[in-house]
């Protein structure tokens, strides 16, 4: 018998890409950075809105390698993001109790945003409640890449979890649920090989607009899904 998801159950480990925060902006006459302000203030809520529905590990694609080409203008509003929210929020997760982890290629961002970075992964390592895994800098082709390169490197043929061991996300089970909001279809170079068997949610809703009853659709659609691996 094909075993159903019930409505008690949660995926352990939710992904989220925090797409539309530029549209959002446009749709009010505003500049960019002004969605991405808006976007960070609903990423701050919406993680400790996942982690109190019962959630373990809530990982947020929140800068692409490909982000980094878009204009300085743009970027330089999104780095003095970056730091205004080491600077505030990262108390807020040593008080709820959660541990902070950053993915992606560190060595792209400023000097100051990565040492910024770097602290708050130390100050949240005690963090037993829940995993909050920021994506800044990441790229899943490159995740990939540079994991082959580390497989040739050590000379030898590798199994499926030896390359797994590799990736960024060697400490992380792979996603349950991969939620994306703002109207587009595809996963967009993210978590490529760990999402393999990740259930797929799709909204239209841009990312600052993604509420809490929002959050629990998503919720409810991964429970009514059948998950078999590829088994009967």
């Amino acid at each position: 018998m094909k075993q159903k998801q019930t409505a008690e159950r949660v995926p352990r480990h939710i992904a989220i890409i925090m797409d539309g925060n530029g549209r959002w902006a446009k749709k009010r006459l505003l500049p960019r950075n002004a969605g991405h302000r808006a976007g960070m203030k609903r990423m701050i809520s919406l993680s400790e809105a996942v982690f109190d529905r019962g959630v373990q590990i809530c990982t947020l694609f929140a800068l692409s390698t490909e982000n980094l080409s878009r204009p300085q203008e743009e970027l330089k509003g999104l780095f003095s993001l970056f730091r205004e929210y080491f600077a505030k929020n990262v108390d807020t997760l040593i008080e709820k109790n959660i541990l902070l982890k950053v993915i992606g290629d560190l060595t792209l961002l400023p000097a100051d945003v990565s040492e910024m970075i770097r602290a708050g992964e130390e100050r949240t390592k005690g963090g037993a409640r829940g995993t909050l895994v920021l994506a800044i800098g990441y790229g899943g082709r490159q995740d990939i890449l540079a994991a082959v390169n580390e497989a040739v490197r050590r000379g030898k043929e590798v199994s499926e979890a030896e390359f797994s061991a590799m990736l960024s996300t060697k400490e992380l089970p792979e996603p349950d649920l991969l939620i994306r909001t703002g109207k587009e279809v595809r996963i967009s170079n993210f978590l490529l090989w760990q999402s393999a068997y990740t259930e797929l949610y799709f909204t239209d809703t841009l990312f600052p607009d993604f509420s809490d009853g929002e959050l629990d659709k998503a919720l409810a659609a991964f429970a009514e899904r059948e998950r078999r691996y590829g088994k009967l």
